[in-house]
């Protein structure tokens, strides 16, 4: 039966695709053959959404009209933001919809309002608009539409759409008469969906008139095969597979790269018939899944785009349009690079005509110039093969774009800024927002949870869920986890025979890894081999372990976290599928494979190919190969044990990072606790990683402070970021620490938040001086003691309450104190300082401070007279190993409660009311510190009832009002090196 209502809905909002909303009604009566078809469009409208299903199509429908509206941050249509209930109302109102109809909608399809991409950027020209995009969209609509046919929500699909958009607004428009070759990075997160995002802006800039992309698909063979398939499945397509050929005429599927993929081809992107026979162009593949590019497969020949107008250049629109375009996934490899850009030259002039994209996926990786700048010789810069060679490209091809892709940024951004060759994303640098269903660190970490430790368990700590440390006092641990992997696969075996779909559950992998050496592999995969061939998974002794891992284990962490996915109650119900379980993994030669290799040397030990085998249920030891792009299908299970002095590389290593629907529950990561580096120091790697986590959010949150646009234009350009990387372990460097000082910040404004220097003296005396400048503030805090209550909220669920001493401290006398104190190496506090300095005066935005010198609680309390006055709480710090920062200063409660204030007079000052402390007083939290790594330490320093000033820190945080920043509410500001250059990358920001 035809669904007229859903046609007449289609064909409506189908002529809304490039201008936004319009009067619902009026368009329905143009386009409608009812003879008063409003009843039709607005009343069976509310009625049918009253009583729809999820799966009705015209609730769909509307869910990604509306969706894409909401995330449209360039909608000409709306003065309001982009996912804000504001947006939608505008919706309603340009669509004539009444407000009872508004909220039926809006009970089925609430406003999305997860945060968007972020984008650094200079400023660009407008070229491709919503409506120049719309107007042109053959494969970005057929990507769509396979996103939507994978089930992609709504949502989701909308903001990859967003993401893409931004970056190819940024890339120079293809039919410019002049040549400009824009350079760009985008930051992802680990095992996200960098792949689909790229190849969504590889579909738009097809579209839009981009005729050769080049995908740098990683440095190894199993990268580029996957990112080949990946872009083969999803963009090209079958009918430019087939190159026109019949799908059904057996003789044409002969030597095709995919007649053995099992995906191949229902779910392979179908266009309906060859592109060029459809009103739009092919694509021509020059590599194929197998076969990596060696010379243009048809000769020079390849490249020789057909003229419709050869009095004009390609670039012309009269022949843009109708020219078919190239795509290329090549590996990083010297010999592949070297060969392309040979037979670029051979091209001769036609070059410069042809608009290029090229994509340098894990754009960290071999592509940044590593050679050290002291050994260039006269001036001359020296690169490294890989990073040569693309500079040759970006030469050879001047319209060529270049956007590097990664999760893992810092390389990226500490190029030099100034060498113009290079592939310093100089014209933007844009942060994609963390995916739904994504499990990242997050999802690892209890980062800055207010539960404390001994009171976490499984269902409120993430930790306790899903990590199980590795120490002495474990053991390895490595049974154990083999037994995980053997009951996560059974659980796996148990939801499909419940009836939920195989697809989650088609591959099942643990990956286990300890060292990069391959001997080391040979021996952990045979000690895995025999440990699997005596774990007795079928006699009593496997059960009796896995049933009570079951009840410890499993058991627990589905019940708080499986949602409604089906769990057995008991092991005895879950028993007959680990036999299940175990025939996968054991099937085919056994249950391991060894991957490893930082060449291709060993890939003919590699039995793994997650695409063509319908199965994949093994143990991965691996190293390089597994660490970096390559995605480990199914993994549940991580066994890991490798260390390494590079964050990038560490983060990278993260393989337990991912989408894992169906199976969230199952997820385990065994690490190490307790690791050696170089034989001198013990690291914590779950530790480590908790760092880098803290390390990349901040990046990411500067990046999101930095973005808006003031009067606009940019406050900062991606030349101006390198100094926002900050580095929390010492043993864990960013990466390249000698490209950071291209910029010297001189300033950072700070509103509503903390500043907390960690580089205190190291000598006594020093020290002791810093302590005297603060005795008038111990004089006002002395004997006093003042209740502290937390507000209970969403991130502090439970109310708390702890004791200090409090004084309220006149913003001069502060900023005097803070002024004189002496610092370790530099003055870290110099940036906050001047900006701090201006909150008086002119300005006038503080006028005191309320300083709180908490008290720790009664059972842990160590008190001491301090310069004649207190006593005050002595808490205890210490330094980061090898380096003269404390590790952390406030505590959490502490700086929670210090934030509350602060964001509840914010708050009053908004709703006109003041009850609390008022918008023009900031907060201090103080703190006695003794360097020690024990209470006993600081009880020593307290014996006598009076601490000595030289063993005494006094650290601080101070956070100053969140209204203390002037109208033009810039943040920061960078002084050039080199004033002299008006014309360098970093430039003075603009004064007050």
């Amino acid at each position: 039966m035809t669904d007229q209502l859903l046609n007449l809905h289609v064909d409506v909002l189908a002529a809304m695709q490039r201008g936004g909303p319009r009067h619902f009604a009026k368009l329905a009566f143009a386009l409608s053959d009812e003879q008063d078809p409003s009843d039709l469009a607005l009343e069976r409208f509310h009625d049918r959404l009253l009583e729809a299903s999820p799966g009705d199509e015209l609730l769909a429908l509307w869910n990604r009209t509306l969706t894409a509206w909401d995330l449209d941050e360039r909608a000409t249509w709306s003065s309001s933001p982009a996912r804000t209930d504001e947006r939608r109302a505008d919706a309603y109102t340009r669509l004539g919809f009444g407000a009872e109809l508004g909220k039926a909608i809006d009970s089925l399809i609430p406003v999305f309002k997860e945060p968007g991409t972020v984008v650094i950027s200079k400023d660009f020209d407008p070229w491709y608009t919503r409506e120049s995009a719309a107007a042109r969209s053959f494969y970005w609509r057929a990507y769509e539409r396979l996103l939507h046919a994978k089930g992609w929500p709504d949502s989701a699909v909308s903001s990859l759409d967003e993401a893409a958009h931004s970056v190819v607004e940024r890339l120079s428009d293809p039919a410019r008469d002049d040549a400009f070759g824009a350079r760009g990075l985008v930051v992802g997160y680990v095992q996200s969906g960098k792949t689909a995002n790229f190849t969504g802006v590889a579909a738009k800039a097809i579209d839009a008139g981009y005729r050769l992309v080049i995908v740098l698909g990683g440095t190894l063979n199993l990268l580029r095969s996957q990112t080949q398939r990946r872009i083969d499945m999803e963009l090209i397509g079958q009918e430019n597979i087939l190159r026109g050929a019949d799908p059904n005429d057996p003789s044409a599927l002969v030597g095709l790269d995919y007649q053995d993929d099992e995906d191949w081809p229902q779910k392979f992107v179908s266009h309906g018939g060859r592109p060029s026979v459809l009103g739009s162009f092919d694509i021509e593949r020059l590599t194929t899944r197998t076969d990596d590019y060696r010379r243009l497969l048809n000769g020079i020949r390849a490249l020789e785009f057909e003229k419709h107008d050869r009095s004009r250049p390609l670039y012309d629109p009269a022949n843009l349009h109708r020219a078919a375009a190239r795509i290329m996934v090549v590996k990083k490899n010297k010999t592949v690079l070297s060969n392309l850009v040979d037979d670029l030259r051979k091209i001769g002039p036609l070059l410069s005509e042809i608009p290029a994209l090229i994509i340098d996926d894990e754009s960290d990786q071999a592509s940044v110039n590593t050679t050290n700048p002291r050994k260039w010789e006269a001036g001359k810069v020296t690169r490294t093969a890989i990073n040569g060679l693309i500079t040759d490209l970006l030469r050879l091809l001047p319209r060529a774009q270049y956007v590097g892709y990664t999760a893992t940024p810092f390389a990226n951004v500490f190029v030099d800024p100034g060498d113009g060759d290079d592939i310093f994303p100089r014209d933007f640098l844009i942060s994609l927002p963390r995916p739904s269903e994504y499990m990242g660190v997050q999802d690892f970490h209890d980062l800055d949870s207010p539960i404390p430790r001994n009171e976490r368990t499984v269902a409120n700590s993430q930790e306790k869920a899903h990590v199980r440390g590795i120490e002495k006092a474990t053991g390895d641990r490595l049974q154990e986890a083999m037994d995980a992997f053997v009951l996560s696969g059974a659980l796996k075996a148990y939801r499909v025979a419940k009836g939920l779909s195989q697809d989650p559950y088609r591959h099942h992998t643990m990956l286990v890894h300890e060292s990069v050496k391959m001997d080391d592999h040979n021996a952990l995969a045979n000690r895995l081999t025999a440990m699997w061939n005596n774990a007795g998974y079928t006699g009593p002794e496997g059960h009796a372990r896995l049933a009570k891992l079951f009840a410890s284990d499993f058991a627990p962490v589905s019940a708080a976290h499986a949602a409604d996915l089906p769990t057995p109650t008991t092991y005895d119900e879950l028993r007959p599928y680990v036999s299940r379980a175990r025939q996968l993994i054991n099937s085919g030669g056994g249950p391991v494979i060894v991957v490893n290799g930082d060449t291709d040397r060993y890939f003919a030990q590699l039995d793994l190919d997650f695409d063509r085998t319908p199965n994949v249920w093994k143990i991965l030891v691996g190293g390089t190969k597994l660490s970096r792009g390559f995605t480990v299908e199914g993994l549940t299970v991580t066994y890991y044990r490798r260390t390494t002095q590079q964050a990038d590389t560490l983060m990278q290593m993260g393989r337990w990072f991912g989408f894992r629907r169906g199976y969230r529950d199952l997820v385990r990561l065994y690490i190490g606790r307790e690791e050696l580096i170089g034989k001198i120091k013990t690291v914590d790697l779950y530790e480590a990683f908790e760092a880098i986590c803290q390390d990349e959010e901040l990046f990411r949150a500067e990046l999101a402070r930095y973005a808006p646009l003031v009067d606009g234009r940019p406050q900062v350009t991606p030349a101006q970021i390198p100094p926002l990387v900050a580095q929390h372990l010492p043993w864990v460097k960013p990466s390249a620490r000698n490209k950071m000082f291209n910029a010297e910040l001189v300033e950072v404004r700070s509103p509503g938040q903390p500043i907390e220097p960690a580089a205190y003296p190291v000598d006594t005396e020093a020290t002791a001086r810093n302590t005297q400048r603060w005795q008038p503030v111990l004089a006002q805090l002395s004997g006093s003691s003042t209740t502290c209550r937390l507000q209970a909220d969403s991130t502090t669920p439970l109310s708390r309450s702890f004791q200090a001493a409090t004084s309220v401290v006149s913003h001069a006398d502060l900023l005097g104190i803070l002024s004189s104190l002496e610092w370790e190496d530099e003055n870290v506090l110099k940036p906050h300082l001047t900006y701090l300095s201006q909150l008086d005066g002119r300005l006038a935005l503080v006028d005191d401070w309320l300083v709180l010198a908490p008290h720790r609680t009664e059972r842990r309390r160590i008190e001491a007279m301090l310069l004649g006055h207190g006593p005050f709480s002595l808490f205890r710090r210490s330094r980061q190993a090898g380096k003269v920062s404390f590790g952390r200063i406030s505590g959490l409660e502490h700086r929670t409660y210090a934030q509350q204030l602060i964001d509840t007079a914010q708050a009053e000052a908004a709703a006109g009311v003041t009850t609390g402390m008022g918008t023009h007083r900031g907060v201090v939290l103080l703190y006695p510190v003794v360097e020690a790594t024990t209470d006993a330490e600081i009880e020593a320093v307290a014996a006598k009832g009076t601490a000595s000033a030289s063993e005494i820190t006094l650290a601080f945080t101070v956070i100053p009002p969140r209204s203390a920043i002037d109208s033009k509410r810039q943040l920061v500001r960078f002084r050039a090196k080199d004033s002299s250059q008006p014309d360098a990358p970093i430039v003075n920001a603009p004064q007050d």
